[in-house]
């Protein structure tokens, strides 16, 4: 436990800082928290196994097994592609009671998504155990989802045992206790989520958009019922028509990466725009502009490719800062074309995300006119400090079912992409590596359109 000022994954500063994962290096500390749960929840629960949360929970209720005897199960994360794609492992019956076991408790998001993950496997979930509750609201938002807490510590216990003991000042304990009280955090219950829809409809969106390119996406979206995007990263651009004219009907947008094509010429570029007028789709070129506007401004413009004469949207790194939309701006806007922005990046180990993240959406607010939106792959952790809610979410690396590819990208299902606040689903080898592009094509529009409609 630190005492300071810590600037939390929301974005907000504590005065207050926890880390329980160093316990795992401290097998004497690891015993005697285990044993402090298991006391805190010993003869009041009934249940016949225990699942510990990941990740920080899984020593702990790995110890507690041990010491006790008792049966334990282990929720993935990630779900995985291959193998028994389990998300609960372990040996269990359906209709069994399960003791969820957490490290502290906030609000209860961490422990309800585990409670889904059980349900789904009919395991019965009445209870849960942790160190810590930091009696910011997390109690009684698990209890409106039937769930029990019950903690070996409190915040308030340990700040009193701490002022007790000398180890803090008063003045450090009334910041602690005032942050604790402004900032309680409430999850509704899902009956409240089902009645309240949880995101604007893509009509909506497109009423609010200020980009002309927007509004057309957006149109092209609700008219096809589609929020595909294909990613046709194919080296023949005779192939790259081909495949275009057979996934074009289910798409709403193509991306290219124009420049891995074996040729490339101004009739190319005419038959790409002729398939998008007649199978109603916008084009989408990856080129990820990365250079001063002085650059960028050739590039998009001019060169062999001519991006701006044939493209609908492109997209930029802001690793330049603010001048490379300026740049792109100045090229683009005349001609009604739109502007993404890489706000967060699927493969491992990106550095797009926190800070760069949140300068990444202050830019866009600064250029409503051209920027439409974000490449993105967990927007609902960050959106929220977008005010303007007509920018689009695409996410790359989608597939039906969740893994990666061995050299970094990692892929998410549509489902679970449009839960997490996506609005456009990138889909490259998944369709054009397909068998039949066409059928893949039609199999990803509707497993992404269901998913979208689910969320309203």
């Amino acid at each position: 436990m630190k005492f300071g000022n810590f600037k939390l994954k929301s974005g907000i500063f504590s005065p207050i800082y926890l880390d329980l994962r160093v316990i795992v290096s401290y097998p004497d500390v690891l015993r005697q928290v285990s044993e402090a749960m298991w006391k805190a929840v010993e003869n009041k629960a009934q249940f016949d196994v225990t699942c510990g949360v990941p990740y920080t929970a899984l020593p702990i209720a790995t110890a507690m097994a041990l010491d006790h005897n008792l049966k334990m199960l282990m929720r993935r994360k990630e779900v995985k592609d291959y193998g028994t794609k389990k998300a609960i492992e372990g040996h269990f019956s359906p209709g069994q009671r399960c003791l969820m076991v957490e490290d502290l408790v906030t609000s209860g998001m961490s422990v309800l998504e585990t409670l889904d993950a059980l349900n789904a496997v009919k395991l019965v979930c009445t209870d849960v155990v942790v160190l810590i509750d930091r009696q910011q609201g997390g109690k009684e938002n698990l209890k409106s989802h039937g769930l029990n807490l019950y903690s070996a510590l409190t915040i308030s216990e340990i700040l009193d045992i701490l002022s007790k003991h000398g180890k803090l000042t008063d003045e450090v304990v009334k910041s602690v206790q005032d942050f604790i009280a402004a900032n309680s955090v409430t999850v509704k219950p899902k009956t409240a989520e089902k009645a309240k829809p949880k995101r604007l409809s893509y009509e909506e969106r497109g009423a609010l958009a200020k980009n002309e390119a927007l509004k057309r996406l957006y149109q092209t979206m609700v008219e096809k019922k589609s929020n595909l995007s294909v990613a046709a990263d194919v080296t023949s651009a005779t192939e790259l028509l081909q495949i275009v004219d057979k996934v074009g009907p289910h798409i709403c947008c193509l991306k290219t990466h124009v420049d891995i094509l074996d040729t490339w010429n101004d009739e190319i570029a005419a038959s790409l725009v002729d398939l998008a007028q007649k199978h109603n789709f916008v084009i989408f070129e990856d080129r990820k502009f990365a250079d001063i506007g002085n650059t960028v401004v050739s590039q998009y413009s001019s060169g062999v490719y001519k991006i701006s004469e044939w493209s609908d949207i492109v997209n930029a790194h802001i690793v330049p800062g603010p001048g490379i939309v300026d740049g792109l701006k100045q090229v683009g806007l005349g001609k009604k074309k739109g502007l993404l922005l890489l706000a967060e990046m699927s493969s491992a180990g990106t550095m797009a995300k926190g800070s760069y993240t949140e300068e990444t959406v202050k830019i866009a607010e600064e250029n409503p006119d051209f920027v439409i939106g974000f490449i993105s792959v967990n927007p609902n952790s960050w959106a929220k400090k977008c005010k303007d809610g007509s920018l689009v979410h695409m996410t790359p690396g989608i597939k039906l079912q969740r893994g990666g590819d061995g050299l970094g990208q990692q892929y998410n299902d549509p489902k679970s992409a449009i839960s997490r606040g996506s609005d456009i689903l990138i889909v490259g080898r998944g369709v054009y590596r397909a068998e039949d592009p066409k059928l893949a094509a039609q199999e990803y529009q509707k497993a992404g359109w269901e998913a979208y409609l689910s969320e309203l």
